[in-house]
């Protein structure tokens, strides 16, 4: 598999080129070259693949020979050593829970199957790898765990000071080693704009062996893919292929779905929930893409004003054919109603979302007839938002036994200011 630049200006490269480089060097994403297409029998036959086994067949196509197969066998398998189980809140609307792993995050998958490829193809290197990476709350801590002590690897990440939540906040400060954290003073848009230079910056690529962990690198954007088939395999109904409701931030997550039913996994259509951070519902409704300043929301990961996977989305449509609005659709969602909807569902069905979920769960009941049935994405537990759970149920989620420990470690951070001089400056001198 190669992969080429959406820029269009830079050398064609293969999977591990990809990774280690996070984007080409005309500033542009990587995208595959080939898009894979399973076959029918194949997916007729999901429900009796193992996950480790539908992960690697999935992931092959896109890695090529750039892995073993024995060592991409064992990544997957402890990409995905937690459950993904789907979850019935009421007789048609299904919960995808996605916050299983160590780190009680979605990105929990993304974060763990690049850390392994990336500590593979480190053996190789004669220097070490500097990882830097932006967040808006739960890829900090995911991206912090999953790369947490791996050889000749060093993480930075720039999280927006303030602006996440406790829980998510310990776990991207507490890890200490090959893990360092940056307190911006600053929104996320802002955390991405400095990380985004750096990779723009000829000294720094120069001087440092420069990737990314968000999902504008394959390695993390790719293995979302697993989600979909995932929830395929448990899906009740396979003559009525569900629609999918995703909580959209940054778009990786729901462009790897749109992926997935390119590749031939029956899925009806998606929804991008957003928040009222929605360029992208602008841009599905006038064809014209406007970064917005961010605004905070009780839905913190998706406080995103210039999505940078939309580029992405746009590029699949373009090889797919399809106008976007046959397969996808956009709900902008209130705090209001964020807040409404937790209660509401909650009193309803005895289940408990997270603010992100809620998004995604408020938008489907925004879009869908009556008699549709599907999926929405509950990507992160409810414990990472003790106040906006507080707030719609009056009272605060239990704390999982998993992690009661962080409340005993002490944040480590490094004050930054919203500038991109300092960013260089403490990279090349610390």
């Amino acid at each position: 598999m190669r992969y080429y630049s959406l820029n269009r200006q830079s050398p064609d490269v293969d999977f591990r080129e990809a990774a280690i480089r996070g984007q080409a060097p005309d500033k542009g994403l990587y995208f595959p070259a080939q898009l894979p297409k399973l076959e029918q029998s194949f997916i007729r036959q999901l429900e009796q693949i193992s996950k480790e086994e539908l992960a690697y067949k999935i992931m092959k196509p896109y890695i090529g020979n750039c892995i073993d197969d024995s060592v991409l066998h064992s990544i997957v398998a402890e990409t995905i050593n937690f459950p993904f189980p789907l979850v019935p809140v009421n007789e048609k609307i299904y919960s995808l829970e996605l916050f299983h792993g160590p780190t009680l995050a979605f990105k929990d998958v993304g974060a763990r199957f690049m850390s392994r490829c990336l500590g593979y193809f480190s053996k190789g290197l004669n220097k070490k790898t500097t990882v830097l990476v932006a967040t808006s709350g739960d890829t900090g801590g995911a991206v912090a765990n999953g790369f947490f002590g791996v050889d000749a690897v060093e993480v930075v990440i720039l999280y927006p000071s303030g602006k996440v939540s406790p829980v998510q906040e310990l776990q991207l400060t507490t890890c200490g080693q090959n893990i360092i954290a940056l307190e911006v003073k600053g929104s996320f848009d802002d955390c991405q704009a400095m990380v985004k230079d750096a990779f723009m910056d000829d000294e720094l690529q120069r001087k440092l062996q420069l990737t990314s962990a968000n999902s504008i690198n394959v390695a993390r954007w790719l293995p979302q893919l697993f989600y979909y088939f995932f929830a395929w395999q448990q899906w009740p109904d396979k003559q009525n292929p569900p629609v999918i409701s995703v909580p959209s931030g940054n778009f990786g997550n729901i462009c790897a779905g749109l992926l997935a039913k390119y590749s031939g996994l029956p899925v009806r259509s998606f929804i991008a929930a957003c928040n009222i951070n929605d360029t992208v519902s602008d841009y599905l409704g006038t064809g014209t893409h406007t970064p917005k300043t961010t605004v905070s929301t009780v839905s913190n990961a998706m406080d995103v004003g210039n999505p940078s996977n939309l580029i992405r989305i746009i590029e699949l449509f373009k090889q797919d054919g399809r106008h976007a609005d046959k397969v996808l659709q956009s709900v902008t969602v209130t705090d209001v109603e964020t807040i409404d909807c937790i209660r509401q569902v909650y009193e309803k069905y005895n289940y408990l979302l997270d603010p992100h979920g809620a998004v995604a769960f408020t938008a489907f009941t925004k879009k869908l007839h009556i008699h549709q049935a599907g999926i929405f994405l509950e990507t992160a537990h409810p414990v990472k938002f003790p106040e906006a759970i507080q707030e719609a149920i009056e009272k605060k989620p239990e704390v999982p036994d998993t992690i009661l420990p962080l409340f005993h470690l002490q944040k480590q951070s490094i004050i930054m200011k919203n500038s991109f001089a300092d960013l260089k400056e403490w990279l090349l001198n610390r």
